[in-house]
């Protein structure tokens, strides 16, 4: 594609580093980047008379030639200070790289040291080295920040190679000279985050959900293509279908937002239901393939319902390839149907051009004649012609292209123009068959332009389109939706060079022309004869019942939380945990600390209520009457743990909701967590609390039954500080439900974070002695006895903790299979590599575990990682398990035919055989250890493929991201 590694980002961190981390340089380390965004290509200049709207920024372009560039001491180099838009500005690099091995380049606020407090200011910028040789090789990137005190420099680490730099024969250092290009353009940001594109323009923008490239254009396009909508509308969905997992449905909803939301709107489950949920799927693939693979897959949906047959009808033209003899009267024929046409935009000024192109005539002689059947090798014409072209034609002008000579795709920006008019019947129907259908007239209009700004690396997207083919064009950039005039979808988009006004005449006194590069790559015409029944009127009625209850529901609840939002400062939320919480929870869901409390009961209070009408909403709730009920407040303790702290006082129960919160040090949460004390008299009714004073103590009680491997909540009880435990053993063994003298041993659960510590508590020391506290757990059990009958694996509360604290069930999937579960596996963190293949071997019957290949699981595409964990890779299981900051439970397995630690001395190259009398391709799988030649490999093929002739040549192509090179 041509992305092959954007600046774009994703919400999540890509498996391999990106190239181009954009960072403030001072932060010195290229790993910690800054989270980049995705890059907005630099914005074109305006002319002065246009400069007075305040939308036009204000833009100029300055150019810094550094001579006896190798000569320049230190490690930084900053230059003059330029203006624009009122702003002072410079370039900052670093001539040997900012700790990298590349060029660092910075955009810096030239005064951001007298600025007055709070500045900031939003530019869009392009900073180039050019290439004093071929100017088109100019290397340049280009993206926009919001300055401040914080970030007043911003820009590229690694802006390009110094190897590629310092190289004189590349042309970017000739005579130790070294020109760079900045282009700046200052937007005011009031209006940005304010402006509302559903109240200026009647239509929403799709949400940048990072990384998605062309596709919110495409999607918009194909959105206002009125009978396409519809189409989309009558497709048959149900109910029960989830969008992510179909694509009607989630194109369905899409255009329902699209046509009824206010604000725009999300793509992430339309991605998701056609697989190109990740980074990756775009950047391997271009626009075209993207229009393919929907269109195909909606075409298959389609197929036995009422809109059978629409996309073929909207967008499928017929040509016809020929070739016919000059000398004897003999001619072939192939029919071939498209979606769109690629055109040629290098060395054609127009579309026209490019359509003469197309069908332009070969001669088929000299070496090159044609074998005819019958007449042997004759000279021949060969071409293409129309047979018909569709209602909606999609024109993909091919802007990016591979580059022999340098060995990485180029953008083109050359001028090529397009009509508004569009006349493929024009020189008496030179494009199209002897026999086509000429009574249809085909006079396209454009409907809309695909534009893409920036460099072949990155850039951005956006779409000109005019909804209802009337004179006014619409810009749809992702969020964004602007009015904008017929000139900017048209001319501006033509590429070419511009010249750049004068802005700082004192600079450089030559007028500037510039490559524009923001240019249009793809272009959709609606034919005039069909423009009445594609254009149609698409109304609520168009929408199945179920999808409107779905979408308006769905709307709905969004409202109902932004409301909840808009007014959560009113709010607080008490999560109220009670000894049924405990009880329900301890044993199950966790075994450390006492309780979790995202499971607990949620009460909604508004602030400026007293506490005491929250009691009252309890005593509803649980049936315990206000004067039965004592709150007790969380505190976190030093090492991680999370207990009952202390009981509320009198006076802090008579204030507001909202006050008390701030008792709690959570003054930026608006959680309130509280525990609710109960004591019950004999009669099983709640009671007034008991006085508490500094002398008693709350503690909760956990029981082990070491058999059972079970942990479960026994209650809690009042002890007195200077008491023993063994003044309460005989409680404990009745809250055990144990014989009253039953045998005992007690343990302080003290925290588990990064590792378990509990220990053994002296029964004869007073509890002031053994340090415990409001809120601490001691956990109980029968004492094991040594030689016992049953086996049991964890003897005593530590140890049982020990195992809690570090097992991991892990899922195992196969590779091949990557999204079914195979079977899982209860395993240690601690585990060694060894240890876990060894497990997963003996699950498959295998006898050598060497043999196993396992892979992590990437969290973020939910999809394995690219590379395998290799032999001993890591030392732990905790080690396959976690990505960036998340642990997964999954793993990928794989059965190798040879043992791991041979196989990584091998490389394994997949070769697709092409016979050269059949039409059969067989791939083969060859390993080869790694210091091998292309001829070792072409040596083993042969072994393997059944030659047309024993001495046959055979040639290997190398195929990279579905191109050959």
């Amino acid at each position: 594609s041509d992305d092959g590694s954007m600046t774009m980002m994703t919400p999540s961190p890509l498996e391999q580093e990106d190239e181009e981390m954009l960072v403030p340089h001072q932060e010195l380390s290229t790993a910690d980047a800054a989270q980049p965004m995705e890059v907005v290509a630099q914005t074109e200049p305006t002319n002065t008379a246009e400069s007075q709207a305040p939308e036009d920024p204000q833009t100029s372009r300055f150019t810094w030639t550094i001579e006896n560039f190798t000569r320049v001491s230190g490690k930084k180099h900053y230059s003059d200070v330029f203006v624009v838009g009122g702003f002072k500005w410079r370039v900052l690099i670093f001539p040997k790289g900012n700790n990298v091995d590349h060029l660092s380049m910075y955009l810096d606020v030239a005064d951001s040291g007298n600025l007055p407090y709070g500045w900031s200011r939003y530019a869009q910028f392009s900073l180039a080295i050019v290439n004093q040789i071929h100017q088109k090789y100019t290397a340049r990137k280009d993206t926009q920040h919001q300055f401040n005190a914080r970030e007043s420099d911003w820009g590229f680490t690694s802006f390009m190679p110094l190897s590629e730099l310092y190289d004189p024969s590349r042309g970017y250092l000739v005579n130790d000279t070294v020109v760079v290009e900045a282009e700046v353009a200052v937007r005011k940001m009031i209006d940005y985050w304010t402006y509302d594109s559903k109240k200026e323009t009647g239509y929403v923008g799709l949400k940048n959900q990072g990384a998605t490239c062309y596709m919110n254009s495409l999607l918009q396009t194909l959105y206002h293509i009125p009978y396409f909508r519809k189409a989309v509308y009558h497709m048959p969905t149900t109910e029960n279908d989830m969008p992510s997992g179909s694509i009607p449905l989630a194109l369905q909803s899409l255009f329902y937002k699209l046509q009824y939301s206010d604000n725009s709107v999300a793509t992430k489950e339309l991605t998701k239901s056609f697989g190109w949920d990740t980074y990756d799927s775009f950047m391997q693939h271009d626009v075209q393939e993207l229009n393919r693979v929907l269109c195909e897959k909606l075409e298959d949906k389609m197929k036995g319902t009422v809109v059978e047959g629409t996309i073929e009808q909207l967008f499928e033209g017929h040509h016809i390839n020929y070739i016919e003899c000059i000398n004897v009267d003999y001619k072939s024929n192939r029919k071939e149907s498209f979606y769109d046409l690629q055109l040629d935009v290098k060395g054609c000024r127009d579309v026209y051009a490019s359509f003469d192109k197309y069908v332009e005539v070969e001669r088929l002689e000299g070496d090159n004649k044609y074998q005819a059947e019958q007449h042997g090798l004759q000279d021949a014409r060969k071409g293409v012609l129309f047979l018909d072209f569709p209602p909606v034609l999609q024109l993909q002008l091919k802007r990016f292209e591979y580059d022999y000579m340098r060995d990485t795709m180029v953008k083109i920006n050359d001028r090529y123009e397009f009509p508004l008019q569009l006349d493929l019947d024009k020189d008496d129907g030179k494009y199209l068959t002897p026999d086509a259908d000429r009574s249809i007239r085909n006079l396209y209009t454009l409907h809309s332009v695909l534009v893409h700004s920036g460099g072949v690396h990155g850039g951005h997207y956006y779409a000109f389109i005019r909804p209802t083919l009337s004179d006014q064009w619409y810009k749809f950039d992702d969020e964004r939706v602007t009015k904008e005039d017929t000139k900017k979808a048209l001319e501006e988009q033509y590429g070419g060079e511009e010249e750049l006004p004068q802005v700082n005449p004192g600079f450089n006194n030559t007028p500037f022309k510039f490559t524009k590069y923001s240019n249009a790559y793809m272009l959709v015409y609606i034919r005039e004869s069909d423009k009445e029944k594609i254009m149609c009127n698409v109304d609520e009625k168009d929408i199945a019942e179920h999808l409107r209850i779905r979408l308006k529901k769905e709307q709905e609840e969004k409202e109902h939380k932004k409301k909840e939002k808009a007014e959560a400062h009113l709010y607080t939320i008490i999560k109220v945990a009670r000894d049924e919480d405990l009880k329900e929870q301890i044993g199950k869901n966790i075994y450390f600390d006492l309780v979790d409390h995202e499971k607990v009961r949620n009460f909604r209070i508004q602030k400026q209520l007293p506490f005491n009408s929250f009691k009252e909403e309890v005593a509803k709730e649980y049936g315990i009457p206000v004067q039965s009920q004592r709150f007790w407040l969380w505190a976190k303790r030093q090492n991680h743990t999370y207990r009952p702290n202390r009981p509320l006082a009198p006076h802090e129960e008579a204030q507001s909701v909202g006050q008390l919160r701030e008792v709690s040090n959570k003054a930026h949460n608006a959680e309130l967590k509280l525990f609710l004390e109960v004591e019950l008299g004999l009669d099983l009714r709640p009671i007034r609390p008991p006085e508490k004073s500094k002398e008693d103590i709350l503690l909760f009680f956990k029981l082990y039954n070491p058999e059972k491997e079970e942990l479960r909540f026994v209650g809690r009880l009042f002890v007195k500080a200077l008491g023993k435990p063994s003044d309460i053993l005989t409680k404990l063994n009745e809250m055990a439900g144990f014989s009253p003298n039953e045998e005992i041993e007690l343990y302080e659960e003290i925290k588990f974070e990064p590792n378990v510590m509990c220990e053994h508590i002296d029964k004869k020391l007073s509890f002031r002695s053994s340090q415990l506290e409001d809120g601490d757990i001691i956990s109980f059990q029968k004492p094991s006895i040594p030689g016992g009958d049953t086996q049991v694996r964890y003897k005593d509360v530590p140890s049982f903790l020990e195992y809690v604290h570090n097992r991991q069930v892990v899922h195992f999937r196969c590779l091949e299979k990557p999204k079914e579960e195979e079977f899982c596996l209860e395993l240690s963190k601690l585990h060694t590599y060894d240890d876990v293949v060894e497990r997963v071997a003996r699950q498959l019957g295998l006898d050598d575990p060497s043999k196993v290949r396992l892979t992590s699981h990437n969290c973020y595409s939910q999809q394995p990682k690219p590379q395998p964990i290799r032999y001993r890779g890591v030392e732990h299981l905790l080690d396959m398990l976690v990505h960036y900051n998340q642990t997964s439970d999954i793993l990928y397995y794989e059965v190798l035919d040879i043992p791991l630690p041979e196989l990584q001395c091998l490389k394994t190259l997949k070769v697709a055989f092409h016979h050269a009398t059949k039409d059969e391709v067989v791939i083969h799988s060859i390993r080869l250890s790694k210091n091998s030649t292309i001829s070792d490999v072409i040596t083993d093929l042969k072994t393997k493929v059944e030659l047309s002739n024993p001495d046959t040549e055979l040639r290997l192509l190398e195929v990279f991201y579905h191109k050959i090179y």
